[in-house]
């Protein structure tokens, strides 16, 4: 996660992404960074703007990730959670 600094001397969070979220944590998603077969492979998963998503577990070595979206779970790798902008 990075921070910004604003004018007002406030850091404001940007660019959290999906794969670096621990689990039971519940986030919307805000953006996909992908494009091409990616992109609709996600979509077609449910992985649309303003969508919960929970994270419900880690595999033993941290790849993949297991999430709760739309009342079902499905299996991400982690560079493809990397693509996934989300907020709290």
């Amino acid at each position: 996660m990075r921070l910004k600094q604003d004018g007002s001397g406030q850091g404001k969070q940007l660019n959290r992404r999906l794969d670096g979220m621990g689990k039971g944590q519940k986030y919307k998603i805000a953006k996909l960074h992908t494009s091409g077969k990616l992109m609709h492979k996600l979509l077609d998963m449910g992985f649309v703007a303003g969508t919960e998503v929970e994270v419900v577990r880690e595999a033993p070595l941290y790849d993949p990730m297991e999430l709760k979206i739309h009342n079902y779970t499905v299996a991400l790798r982690k560079s493809e959670a990397n693509l996934i902008e989300i907020e709290k």
